[in-house]
């Protein structure tokens, strides 16, 4: 019933729009004549108009029955892609019939449109049909349709081979692949653990004439730092410098993360200081990298001369970059250092994590320096960080059991002065105050 009355309504539309504008009063035979169908163009803008795409199809089989009716280049190539994109596959083919058996001059777009609709629907071998598709409507494919479809092929693992032997017949159909073409295939045979292949690729690009870009460079030193052969993608990189390119600033995160893992810190540094001299300003993901390498390599020390080194070459240090830092400091037992980088730390604004903040309450008590521990807890509170009830746990005990309670009472006070919110837990730790509270009216007692 819906659909009926939607029917009427489309019905008359058309007839609204069929007859001809005139200032003057319709004749007796305009009143008794069926009027025509509504132009091509007035169709069109109704079917484009349409969210439900089979009704859009309904309209467009109605003005299809009309004598003399012709529909619009424009009409179908809308109609197909509202199909398309409802996934309405075999209608949208049908139309493509439609415009081989009608002989109506296509837009290569058409088909851009048509490969993008099936790699959305994760319809590869459709995708890979459109293809061959486009040659038998006389049309020459584009480089641009070849991308595409490989693109898409190479998004599953399984179409890896037959995106390849479409990339090596491409050239038989008219189409050449272009530099996007081999790093697209590069990429997805470098994931896949064919390093061979992808470096025949690159050197394919040389012998043909295609000039490799930046990113044909990284997606190989990704290829060879994936395979642990840092020192190879460093030369590719000398390589790379060597022929005039300027690598990105994701080359060289790549190289550096690659470096730091295998644990070549002295290179990692010095690559960090030639960026700047070769055209690319290392940043905060570059310093941060060197920063968190020599930390877990127990060299803080080193990992504190990068970190005072930043500000001089344009990049300032972030909540991560103190973070590494104190964290790697409490590593090798330098808290008093740790300590120093922390109250930096807050005073830039930076409120540390609670496990930074554990990290070095913990070292302190387990050195027997209680009062440190509390002023870290006093600077953390005042900054907003809510301490882990674990870092309670670490240093209520350590204060019941000093000797001078009335000292760590007044160390207690000051951290109880400071605004506790419900997250900090302290209720956790009831039991720790309680003896707290047991050894101090015992010790009044005694006194008494």
């Amino acid at each position: 019933m819906h659909r009926i009355s939607i029917r009427s309504s489309f019905l008359s539309k058309v007839r609204i729009f069929s007859f001809p504008y005139s200032s003057g009063p319709l004749n007796h035979h305009h009143q008794n004549q069926e009027p025509e169908i509504a132009s091509p163009a007035r169709i069109q803008k109704l079917i484009a108009s349409q969210s439900d795409p089979l009704l859009a199809k309904e309209i467009f089989d109605l003005a299809s029955r009309q004598p003399n009716f012709r529909h619009s280049y424009a009409t179908i190539h809308t109609l197909i892609l509202k199909l398309g994109r409802s996934h309405q596959f075999s209608l949208m083919q049908s139309l493509l019939s439609t415009l081989k058996s009608h002989d109506y001059s296509i837009s290569p777009s058409l088909f851009t449109h048509i490969i993008q609709i099936y790699g959305d629907a994760k319809l590869p071998d459709k995708a890979l049909k459109t293809f061959y598709t486009i040659l038998e409507f006389n049309i020459k494919p584009h480089t641009k349709h070849l991308n595409s479809i490989l693109e898409i092929l190479v998004d599953n693992s399984n179409y890896l081979r037959p995106a390849f032997d479409l990339f090596r017949s491409a050239h038989k159909h008219g189409v050449s692949p272009n530099t996007k073409s081999y790093n697209i295939l590069m990429r997805a045979f470098c994931l896949n653990g064919d390093l061979s292949i992808a470096y025949t690729l690159f050197n394919q690009m040389f012998k043909r004439d295609i000039l490799p870009d930046v990113e044909s460079y990284r997606i190989l030193m990704q290829g060879l730092c994936r395979k642990s052969q840092v020192n190879k993608a460093v030369d590719l990189l000398e390589d790379m410098l060597n022929k005039g390119f300027v690598p990105d600033a994701l080359s060289y995160t790549t190289l550096l993360n690659s470096l730091c893992r295998k644990k070549k810190l002295k290179e990692a540094y010095k690559l960090l200081c030639r960026m700047k001299v070769k055209g690319c300003n290392p940043d905060i993901v570059h310093y941060n990298t060197v920063i968190s390498g020599f930390c877990k390599q127990g060299r803080a020390g080193d990992a504190c001369k990068v970190l005072e080194d930043m500000p001089s070459n344009g990049c300032l240090p972030n909540l991560l970059s103190y973070q590494n830092i104190v964290g790697g400091l409490c590593n090798q037992g330098m808290y008093d250092e740790a300590k120093s980088y922390i109250k930096v730390m807050m005073s830039k604004g930076f409120s540390p994590h609670f496990s930074v903040v554990h990290l070095l309450v913990k070292g302190f008590c387990n050195i027997g320096r209680v009062e440190d521990a509390c002023e870290v807890l006093v600077e953390s509170l005042s900054h907003g960080t809510s301490p882990h009830s674990d870092t309670w746990v670490e240093i209520m005990p350590r204060v019941c059991e000093a000797e001078d309670t009335e000292a760590m009472g007044d160390i207690l006070k000051q951290v109880m002065k400071v605004e506790i919110k419900p997250d900090t837990r302290i209720v956790d730790v009831g039991a720790g105050l309680e003896d707290y509270l047991i050894k101090r009216i015992q010790t009044k007692s005694r006194r008494r």
